[in-house]
């Protein structure tokens, strides 16, 4: 019989090998790097990881990444604020019979789980059949005019909801790569939901302020100082000549602010009179929300001017007597200036405070928008808004001409960056809700890991056994196969930057069994050939050409099955066909080319004695 030539496969073999080392080296290395750190003395670590962050964070990079119930993390569900975003879409002809219609529809929404556009069509008709919804919706783009019909308006509106949801998924993504998650996981859920896992994230409180800070950012300008000055006074004597049971029950709340006062937070809040004529007045924290609460009240609003609204600064001072107060700032409805112009942001720090500050640099239109409003407003307040919220409110000393501007006030170096990481990514189109959040803890992670590492090995293990005990010398060929295999299915993961799941270890667990059935197709068919009176040689050139017809068949079609898993599943369904199509394409390499090397090595004399059971 004609003697095998192996050179291919062999060469095959030890490339295959060699390329699984070379992408899991890091996995390893990574691995001990973490141990021999944790050993360390604190002071010790952190000098450490600073002389050698960088070749740290590339060997971190490269390694076999964890997914979410493996290492811990954060799992959030967002909601785009479709209610929100219909309402913005009317713009300035929205008038309080729309928003009444909407926060309806919404309720409705809500509390049967139906479509929010659907109801909000629904219940706009039912108040009036006539009524067209483009008295409030008209966009010349979008081709909706003033006598488009509701079905035109309609479709208007799901079309901005789905480009919403979209933009969101853009931006989100955006943030979340530029905060350094390793594998983050982000998919869109039903038609207004998005689903994130952030595998290592320990700081939930600043992901969440990422994922959901809308990003608005504003320019405004103050209202007249005399004006406002009118107003708090008025608004003081309405409260003391008016007292009302809504401000008694809110002083009775036992704050900070309101130990100190004659009982009304908001006479804490205006008197005395600020000493900056552009502030309204200070609060402390626990006492914002009622104040809130006093000043849109209908009779305080009709006080303030028309053109004027109340803000708060978003972060507090110490006054003199310990108290942490916050800012309550007027500025103008009008919004002269928006982040849309903002080209460029960094992090820089005053040179006399060495506090952190946002730099931004505007494009031309900004650029030039920004020369026409400091130019006409010197001496004069700018308000800097993120998120209803006065960051600063900076003196205009001259005109600005090279479309440059700061935020100052900011809590550190981390805020200023994360803000940078929000600017440049752009401002979300609707605001974000977390409608759900789970947290793995690392020890939970560490626990899937365990058990999933026992499960692979007692599978391995009691396949093993038995193919040994079964198959003889044969079933040793197949368990140095099926230890390869596994090998082979980290490489490839590693090799791909896919990420390994809880589910993904499931399908390692499957692939040992879908690995062995290979083995046992051809060894069933080897014997067969022997006891039909064949040569040993013969009886192995028969069985694995025998029975390569059915090994492919079915490894190929489930192959494809993990191809349309991979396809339209999503978390853990998704993890598992990564693992599931690594495995199988290791388990045909190893079954079809590994153990033939070596059942022809070991029959390649004459006098071979290799059993197959």
């Amino acid at each position: 019989m004609k003697k095998q030539n192996n050179g291919f496969k062999i060469g095959c073999i030890v490339v295959f090998l060699a390329m699984t080392i070379y992408y899991l080296f890091p996995t390893i290395q990574w691995n001990l790097e973490q141990r021999h750190i944790n050993n360390m003395p604190e002071a010790e670590q952190i000098q450490y990881l600073e002389e050698n962050r960088e070749r740290l964070q590339s060997l971190q990079e490269n390694s076999l990444s964890l997914g979410l119930d493996l290492q811990g993390g954060m799992y959030v569900t967002l909601e785009v604020g479709v209610a929100q975003l219909v309402l913005e879409l009317a713009g300035d002809f929205a008038d309080e019979t729309l928003r009444d219609i909407i926060n309806t529809a919404q309720q409705r929404a809500v509390n049967q789980g139906t479509d929010f556009i659907t109801e909000f069509v629904a219940e706009f008709e039912s108040r009036d059949p006539n009524a067209m919804l483009s008295r409030y919706y008209r966009s010349d783009a979008e081709n909706i005019t003033r006598r488009s019909t509701n079905e035109e308006v309609e479709a208007y509106l799901r079309g901005q909801v789905g480009s919403a949801v979209d933009r969101a998924m853009e931006i989100v993504r955006s943030r979340v790569d530029r905060y350094g998650v390793t594998e983050p996981s982000i998919l869109q859920q039903g038609n207004s939901r998005l689903v994130v896992e952030l595998p290592g994230v320990d700081d939930e409180e600043r992901v969440r302020n990422l994922l959901r800070g809308t990003a608005r950012l504003e320019f405004r300008l103050t209202p007249n100082a005399e004006d406002m000055n009118n107003a708090r006074r008025q608004i003081i004597n309405y409260f003391q000549n008016n007292p009302s049971q809504e401000a008694d029950t809110l002083a009775a709340e036992d704050t900070v602010a309101t130990q100190q006062t004659d009982g009304n937070p908001l006479l804490e809040v205006l008197n005395p009179q600020p000493q900056n004529q552009y502030v309204f007045g200070y609060a402390a924290g626990p006492d914002t929300a009622r104040v809130n609460d006093l000043i849109a009240r209908e009779e305080v609003q009709n006080m303030i001017p028309r053109n004027a609204e109340l803000m708060w600064g978003a972060q507090p001072f110490a006054s003199s007597n310990g108290l942490e107060l916050f800012e309550l700032i007027p500025v103008r409805t009008q919004v002269e200036m928006t982040g849309d112009v903002i080209s460029e942001a960094s992090v820089e720090f005053d040179p006399n405070t060495n506090e952190p500050q946002v730099s931004m640099t505007m494009d031309s239109e900004g650029a030039r928008r920004w020369a026409r409003i400091t130019g006409a407003n010197i001496g004069r307040p700018v308000a800097i808004v993120l998120d209803g919220y006065v960051y600063s409110y900076p003196n205009v000393i001259t005109k600005i001409n090279n479309g440059r501007s700061s935020i100052t006030g900011l809590s550190g170096l981390q805020e200023a960056e994360d803000l940078v990481n929000i600017l440049l990514s752009g401002a979300l189109p609707a605001p974000l809700d977390i409608i759900e959040e789970r947290t793995v803890g690392a020890s939970l992670g560490e626990e899937s890991i365990q058990a999933g590492f026992y499960s692979v090995l007692f599978g391995l293990v009691a396949v093993a056994i038995f193919m040994i005990a079964y198959y003889h010398a044969g079933g040793g060929i197949a368990d140095l196969a099926l230890i390869l295999n596994i090998i082979f299915i980290l490489g490839i993961l590693a090799a791909f930057n896919a990420t390994l799941t809880l589910p993904g270890i499931a399908g390692i667990v499957l692939t040992i069994g879908m690995a062995v059935d290979a083995n046992v197709l051809i060894f069933d068919r080897i014997r067969e050939e022997l006891r039909a009176g064949k040569t040993l040689r013969a009886a192995i050139d028969n069985g694995y050409s025998n029975a390569m017809s059915a090994i492919v068949d079915a490894n190929v079609t489930t192959f494809f099955v993990a191809v349309i898993l991979f396809s339209f599943g999503v978390g853990p369904i998704k993890g598992f066909a990564i693992t599931l199509m690594a495995g199988i394409a290791s388990s045909l390499f190893s079954a079809i080319v590994i153990t033939r090397v070596v059942v022809d090595y070991l029959t390649r004399e004459k006098t071979s004695t290799v059993s197959f059971g």
